[in-house]
């Protein structure tokens, strides 16, 4: 059971290995891009891929889905990012139960955007957890569990990834100890859970007035999505990388300047503290371009204020 690109490499690791894959469970198809168009999901497309059934139920609540599931007669039912939480009835149905696969380091942040949660905390590490599901959200005992440092340059974006390959492998040998019964579930500590939000366009718009460390952070965690932005001449720029510069304070908060020829980004804000050089940006309808480029085409942004 999988919706997003996370769970394509759990579905890829499965149908490698010896496990039968009776079905393969999606949200519904939906609208996307400019023109609107039904789209499957990734997790559908590599399951056809495959040759696999698939199966797009509109809600996982009710006997319907219930005895739907039942039918399969399946031994274990693996969870990568799925569009529901499964109710008790339903991960009764394996004998084996509901196993999932959750991009942290479980009970560190629960819920849906926990890989951009620990850039935004500034984490130096997280990882993935293989989890027995129960009816709560991310609260179900521990099976295993892998960590991974967080690098300057991780978003994302790249780091979900890298979590749901990672994620795939741990699964896989963590699946058969389960079933062979060689592993005890361990029950998450209470005290020290703590969850993540879900992320929405509007958190994305850089408030200058922040530190510089701090909108960096932002920067990562919303790219891909939403993609951080603020405002230029009544359009949207959105800032697609940077690095937060200590030590350099001119000018008023939202300040565009132009650094030293030393300093390997040559394009800065002023924040409410430190500097955020600025890296890749675009501006609303324009391609993507480097900040020294787009000053190249637009010599009054330096000097310019981003500030509402």
């Amino acid at each position: 059971m999988g919706t997003p690109e996370f769970g394509v490499p759990v579905l890829e690791e499965l149908a490698r290995s010896p496990c039968e894959i009776v079905a393969v469970y999606t949200r519904p198809e939906r609208p996307a891009g400019r023109g609107r168009h039904m789209a499957p999901s990734p997790v559908k497309r590599a399951a056809l891929e495959h040759g696999f059934r698939v199966i797009e139920p509109s809600t996982m609540r009710g006997q319907e889905s219930v005895v739907s599931l039942a039918e399969f007669r399946p031994e274990v039912v693996v969870v990568a990012a799925f569009a529901y939480l499964l109710p008790r009835e339903v991960l009764e149905v394996p004998r084996q139960g509901c196993l999932n696969v959750h991009p942290s380091l479980l009970p560190r942040y629960r819920g849906p955007s926990p890989v951009a949660t620990a850039l935004l905390r500034g984490d130096a590490e997280t990882g993935v957890s293989i989890m027995l599901m129960d009816e709560g959200l991310d609260t179900g005992p521990v099976l295993s569990q892998e960590s991974r440092s967080i690098s300057e340059s991780d978003t994302t974006g790249g780091l979900t990834q890298a979590l749901s390959e990672m994620g795939a492998r741990l699964l896989c040998s963590t699946l058969w100890k389960w079933i062979e019964g060689d592993l005890v579930p361990r029950p998450q500590d209470e005290a020290l859970a703590t969850s993540s939000e879900l992320i929405r366009a509007k958190d994305a718009e850089l408030d200058w007035s922040l530190p510089a460390v701090e909108l960096w952070r932002r920067v990562r965690a919303y790219h891909p999505w939403p993609g951080c932005y603020t405002t230029w001449e009544g359009k949207r720029l959105k800032i697609l990388s940077g690095r937060p510069l200590q030590g350099w304070q001119r000018g008023d908060v939202g300040r565009v300047v132009e650094l030293p020829a030393t300093s390997a980004l040559r394009i800065g804000v002023v924040t409410g503290e430190g500097l955020l050089g600025l890296g890749e940006v675009q501006l609303e309808g324009k391609r993507q371009v480097s900040a020294e480029e787009f000053v190249r085409g637009h010599g009054d942004f330096i000097g310019s204020s981003l500030m509402k």
